[in-house]
């Protein structure tokens, strides 16, 4: 059964107040239902056939429970004002509630907007002399027993009275000085109407006993709820008997809503926030200051994924069997990555939530590069730090909590299970918006900001053991992880950071004010200039860009605008080095990436930084041997990308390692040594540390080994020799790296908090529907005699009463009211024109579709004219 506010009776004449919430968004106009569906797209999952049905889905428990935790501080104080007024009730009295007897000014000037935005998002409707709140809202909002409102009010007298007996209600009256009366109703009446006048209830008070009063003092903010004995102490019976507290349940009284309110001096909260806290400016730097550090961190950014996936080349961690890396692989990578282990875990799930990095599938399964790692280098920096911030910003997992614990208390581990978060995506745009408010190269307190998310979207959820909610902890995991990935620099928004959320260049000031601005006060597309019904004090509303979802082609253009910015930004790639006589080389500046592979072979990474300074050693520069190169290679590479001559004791260095390389040869019987020199070889069996490898001489110039060739290698190489390994036919076997690469993995979805929001086609071609269903479902028209009016069922006539009206309506070219029922079942109601009538069949113009339509006469259940003023 429909409530009122989703009941659809007879439309009202044109200048009546609406009856129902459903008359009341037929009174708006496609603007305001676009911007409507946009802010809750959950009403559009799936379209609704007719405005009924969306005031319907807009009063279910799910939906209106959503659009509440989506209010500000001051829209929510609002409905829970309106919730404890009267239904219906009037602009003056929710203003009053809200302002209180002495009309806060700041109150004042913020409830317009406020009241405003509760209409715009249909959790109110109604004209300023009839406001109402959806039911659904008012049950969940009303004071009750089992949940207590937010304001802290009780029932009125009327409901804590409503099992009192007749008798007991006269002798309240009497003792409240009142004329006894007829009934219980309008006893309660005169007793409400005390309670509320603001000169007789003064003096009513004046004679309470200050112990009394004390008791009133103690529940007037609530919670209204108290305790009494059977036998209840003077002063406490003083007030029983004046229904200023009124008995419940045995042993509890509660103070009643009018009381409260009077005590109070008409505010039904006992502080309210019509003001969006301000941010508080930390420090600000120059523009270009703040741009250049970003692009700094920004090409940081890039190399750590490139580090991280490089050290995973040819296979990384275990998977656990739960999923996720390990403690010890994750400690592992940090040291690799020289950061600490919550860094490493926020590199390492970006690069999973980018699709670089993922599981290979196999039976002993491992984490290495996917396929989509070897595309993403071959793109240029500047598109490939978009790619990261992009998916970084739309990402619900949330490496802040790797090391935490789950609801049963299992330990939360990286690229595990249980790290989604839905709001994480909401809260970074809208950290990033904040930042974006403030003027250029300034950056925020964290708590200012925190603060300001706070009144945006009240806590209502339970909080950790800290006394911090999630969103706070988003917030702060938010502000440090884009420094990290370069989106700000010194704490400020860069330019490349504020392209990426879609926002215009920076305003020199925060253009937020009011209860309703949050940030960025320019609406986009259908969600700005949002018209509605004019009432008092009514503006149209329209919420700020930077708390609007995006759309994929928006997220995408913005990603694409932040690339051409940071692009020449970042450093150029180079193609030189500075070779150095300490058997160092140093890169001044990232370099080109065929260079960059070569030398990460030849020489090991000793520092990192601004300047990356590479070390040659007897085991790289056997690395580069072992690759395939030889001694010539290696000289004519250093002499072509070195700056400076090449030093001698490098140049000795490679010569000296490539004389010995291969002198020993190592293959399989398990495994055998064989050298031209047996001298080396007795050298060999007199080391102690070789014992472990068990050998024994075959032949002059063979030892065998019990090991396998692999450890054998290691074995003689840790004693200072050379070796190389040999193919079965004796050639010298080059060893290369192996790039393992999973098979063609997909990037995570995120988890969406909600339906995904509609772009402008889709509201655009949902509103054309709805208002064409509900242009049928609402036209007058001639009952047929099968017809019931008024019941919403589908007209009834015969097959030849539905052909003989179908061809009328083709002569006369006259609209018709039809049902109908498609191959699938689902009954609809349908406007048409026929058009002609002949085998079988009716073509006619749809004004349901508003477009031209074949239908089948078999599946038209009855048709029926519509009224004479209606054709």
């Amino acid at each position: 059964m429909r409530t009122e506010e989703q009941r659809d009776p007879d439309p009202a004449p044109a200048g009546n107040p609406p009856r129902s919430l459903a008359e009341a968004l037929r009174t708006r106009d496609d603007t305001s239902l676009s911007t409507l569906l946009r802010i809750r797209p959950d009403l559009i999952t799936p379209v609704p056939t007719d405005l009924t049905q969306l005031a319907t889905r807009a009063g279910t428990r799910a939906s209106v429970v959503r659009a509440l935790e989506r209010l500000d501080r001051f829209a929510l104080q609002t409905a829970e004002a309106l919730a404890v007024a009267s239904d219906p009730a009037t602009y003056d009295e929710l203003m009053g509630l809200m302002a209180g007897d002495d009309r806060d000014p700041a109150v004042t000037a913020a409830f317009p907007h406020a009241l405003a935005t509760l209409r715009e998002q249909a959790l109110v409707w109604g004209t300023d002399d009839r406001l109402r709140l959806v039911r659904t809202a008012r049950e969940l909002l009303a004071p009750a027993p089992q949940h207590p409102s937010p304001t802290g009010l009780g029932p009125t007298v009327a409901e804590a009275t409503a099992g009192m007996s007749p008798g007991r209600i006269q002798e309240i009256v009497a003792d409240c000085g009142l004329p006894t009366t007829h009934d219980s109703v309008s006893a309660v009446a005169s007793l409400t109407a005390l309670f509320t006048d603001r000169e007789r209830m003064p003096a009513l008070l004046d004679t309470a006993p200050a112990e009394s009063l004390e008791v009133l003092s103690r529940l007037v903010w609530g919670p209204p709820y108290g305790q009494v004995t059977a036998d209840p102490a003077r002063h406490l019976r003083w007030l029983i008997d004046r229904a200023l507290l009124l008995p419940t349940a045995p042993g509890t009284v509660v103070l009643p809503r009018e009381v409260a309110l009077h005590l109070r001096a008409g505010r039904a909260h006992r502080e309210t926030d019509p003001v969006a806290p301000a941010l508080e400016p930390a420090r600000t730097h120059r523009p270009q200051m703040v741009d250049t550090t970003a692009a700094g961190q920004a090409y940081t950014a890039l190399a750590t994924v490139e580090e991280l996936l490089k050290d995973w080349h040819e296979g990384g961690p275990s998977v656990l069997r739960a999923g996720g890396l390990s403690v010890r692989d994750l400690k592992r990578t940090a040291v690799a990555l020289d950061v600490v282990e919550p860094v490493a875990a926020f590199w390492v799930e970006l690069a999973y939530a980018a699709g670089l990095l993922a599981s290979d599938g196999e039976a002993d399964e491992r984490y290495a590069a996917t396929p989509g790692y070897d595309e993403w280098l071959e793109l240029p920096a500047g598109e490939r730090w978009a790619r990261l911030a992009s998916v970084w910003l739309a990402a619900t997992r949330t490496a802040g909590l790797v090391g935490g614990r789950d609801s049963k208390d299992r330990t939360l581990s990286a690229l595990g299970p249980g790290l989604d978060r839905s709001a994480a995506p909401e809260v970074r745009h809208r950290v990033l918006a904040l930042l974006a408010g403030l003027p250029e190269g300034t950056s925020a307190v964290p708590d200012s900001v925190i603060a300001r998310l706070h009144w945006e979207r009240p806590p209502r959820g339970p909080r950790t053991a800290a006394g911090d909610d999630l969103r706070s902890r988003l917030a702060r995991w938010t502000l440090s992880e884009a420094e990290l990935l370069g989106v700000t620099g010194r704490g400020a928004l860069s330019a490349q950071g504020r392209a990426l959320v879609g926002l215009p260049p920076a305003p020199d000031h925060d253009t937020a004010s009011g209860s309703g601005s949050a940030g960025a006060s320019a609406g986009r597309g259908a969600g700005a200039g949002a018209k509605l019904p004019v009432h008092r004090h009514h503006r149209p509303v329209a919420e700020p860009a930077a708390l609007l979802p995006r759309t994929p082609a928006e997220q995408a253009a913005a990603a694409a605008q932040a690339a051409r910015i940071l692009g020449p930004l970042l450093p150029e790639p180079l193609d030189h080095v500075l070779l150095q006589a300490d058997l160092t080389a140093v890169a001044p500046g990232p370099l080109e990436r065929p260079l960059a592979d070569t030398l990460g072979v030849l020489a090991d990474v000793e520092s990192k930084g601004g300047a990356t300074v590479y070390r040659f050693t007897p085991g790289s520069v056997r690395r580069a041997l072992d690759a395939g190169r030889s001694a010539s290679d290696l000289h004519a590479f250093l002499a072509a990308h070195s700056r400076t001559p090449v030093p001698q004791p490098l140049a000795y260095l490679i010569d000296d390692v490539a004389r010995r390389h291969g002198h020993l040869r190592i293959g399989a019987a398990s495994a055998y040594v064989r050298c031209d020199d047996d001298a080396l070889l007795n050298e060999i069996l007199a080391d102690k540390r070789s014992q472990g490898l068990r050998l024994r001489r075959l032949a002059p110039t063979v030892l065998a080994a019990q090991a396998d060739p692999a450890a054998l290698l290691d074995g003689l190489r840790s004693m200072g020799f050379a070796p190389a390994a040999e193919s079965a036919e004796g050639d010298v076997l080059i060893t290369r790296a192996h790039a393992h690469r999973t098979p063609p993995r997909s990037a995570p979805a995120p988890v969406p908090d909600g339906p995904p929001v509609p772009d402008t086609t889709l509201l655009d071609a949902a509103i054309r529907a709805i208002r064409a269903g509900d242009l049928a479902s609402t036209t007058p028209r001639k009952p047929a005699h099968a017809d019931l009016p008024g019941t919403g069922e589908l007209p009834r006539t015969s097959s030849a009463e539905t052909l003989a009206t179908m061809q009328a309506a083709v002569m006369t070219g006259e609209a018709v009211w039809i049902g109908y029922v498609n191959a699938e079942g689902a009954a609809s109601q349908r406007v048409i024109a026929p058009i002609r009538v002949e085998g079988g069949f009716v073509t006619a113009y749809d004004h349901t579709a508003d477009e031209v339509r074949t239908y089948p006469l078999h599946r038209v259940t009855g048709v029926a004219e519509l009224a004479d003023d209606q054709r």
